[in-house]
Parts: C-alpha cells; sequence; structure tokens
C-alpha cells in the first residue's frame, strides 16, 4: 500500500498556521453538520501554537467540540512541558471541551497510559481529525523508539493511547508520555501535518521514502495510513 501525500508548501509560518487553520476549521465544521459535533486530536509542542492562536478566532459552535492533545508528557496540569495545558489556554475560553490524557501525575506511566485509554474509549471514534507534529528524530505523537515502540505500532487495534518511555530521553523534555497508538493515529477521519523548518522536511521525505520499515516512527506511521495526508511545511 503507498499512502497519497500532498505537500503544501508556504512561504513562512504565518502562512501556515493561517492555511492549516483554515482546514481545521473546515474539518470540525463538517463533523458538526454530519453528527452534531467533533472529536480531534491536536499536536502538542510550540510550533502549533500559531494555528490553535488563528483557529481560536473561527466562528464555531466551540460547545460541540472536543479536543484531546495527540501526546503529553508526565508532568502536572499547569506544567511549562504540559501540552494540554497550552492547548486549554486557547480553546477552552472559546468554549470547547479539552481532555487532559493524564488526569494526575501518575509515577508508572504504563498505568497512566491505561488511564489515557479509558478516558479515550469514552469519546466518539474514529477522530474526526488527528494533527501531527514531527520532531527532528522523525518521532510523531510520543512514538519514539525505546521500550515500548513495538507496542505503540503494533499493539491492538482497538488500543487508543498506551504509556511511552523515550529511550533516549529528549533533552528538551526528559520525561514519560502518554500518546496516541498508532492504530487510533491511522484510523482518524483526516490526518495532518504540519511542521517548519528544512532538517524536520528532510527527515520526513525520508521516512516517507524508507516506508513500512523506515527508521524513523513517522515512517512507519503513514506507511498503515488508508486516507490520503496532508503535509504542511514552512521553511
Amino acid at each position: 500500500m503507498t499512502t497519497e501525500i500532498e505537500w503544501w508548501d508556504y512561504d513562512d509560518a504565518d502562512e501556515l498556521a493561517a492555511a492549516v487553520a483554515g482546514d481545521v476549521q473546515f474539518i470540525i465544521e463538517s463533523a458538526i453538520d454530519a453528527r452534531g459535533a467533533a472529536v480531534v486530536a491536536l499536536a502538542g509542542g510550540k510550533t502549533p501554537l500559531p494555528i490553535y492562536e488563528q483557529l481560536a478566532k473561527a466562528k464555531l459552535d466551540w460547545k460541540r467540540v472536543t479536543i484531546v492533545p495527540g501526546d503529553d508528557r508526565l508532568v502536572p496540569l499547569g506544567d511549562p512541558l504540559s501540552n494540554v495545558t497550552a492547548i486549554g489556554k486557547v480553546f477552552i475560553p472559546r468554549g470547547a471541551r479539552v481532555i487532559p490524557l493524564i488526569s494526575a501525575t501518575v509515577a508508572d506511566y504504563k498505568a497512566a497510559g491505561r488511564a489515557a485509554d479509558a478516558i479515550l474509549q469514552d469519546l466518539h471514534w474514529p477522530l474526526d481529525l488527528c494533527l501531527l507534529g514531527v520532531g527532528g528524530d522523525g518521532h510523531a505523537a510520543s512514538i519514539f523508539p525505546g521500550p515500548d515502540f513495538d507496542e505503540a505500532l503494533n499493539g491492538p487495534k482497538e488500543r487508543r493511547a498506551l504509556g511511552v518511555m523515550p529511550d533516549p530521553l529528549p533533552p528538551e523534555a526528559p520525561v514519560a508520555r502518554v500518546s496516541l497508538s498508532k492504530a487510533a493515529i491511522v484510523s482518524a477521519r483526516a490526518l495532518m501535518i504540519a511542521i517548519t523548518g528544512q532538517a524536520k522536511r528532510d527527515v520526513l521525505e525520508q521516512a516517507i521514502e524508507q516506508g513500512v520499515s523506515s527508521q524513523y516512527p513517522v515512517g512507519r506511521i503513514l506507511a498503515d495510513v488508508e486516507l490520503p495526508v496532508d503535509i504542511h511545511w514552512a521553511a
């Protein structure tokens, strides 16, 4: 199977943010029109925050929108490393329902993963949208090389989230994670990637070319996607 991928190139990050926000708005509106609600997973980190600030300006029925982070770090709410805290600051004032994957700091990351999976099992599925970023090392969501890599990629199809211990730990956020599983990501009705910088583009192009045997997690994920994937990139 060859995944259909379309690249969208922009002159700068502002142009990318406006375009991706517009596309996400359309997906949310379509889901609300179709069944009265939308459930989306949004990427963490700093790169997508300008997208979210643009999206928050949209005239949507935000009370019908449920947002989960595609992954999060095992840190308390309010911590600078908390993805749901950053996402919540943007969208909770608009009236959206923003659901933490981590209810409390749990010392056992595996238990945290099981709790996150239980939270997601209660949501309408599949996701209407999964928006991913990609790390310079080729990880997406928090699917990293390490002891949980195979489980994240090849675990039961019904598992939506799991605990992940990256090895090595990323220096900018050296903590365990919870992450959407590959099965949860590839089942989404729409999958988008937003990245900036030539280095990440090079990694992503290589990952796509390598496919199912890629050394990069994102290559393994994309090799299993049946729907077309939009990749938004700015230098």
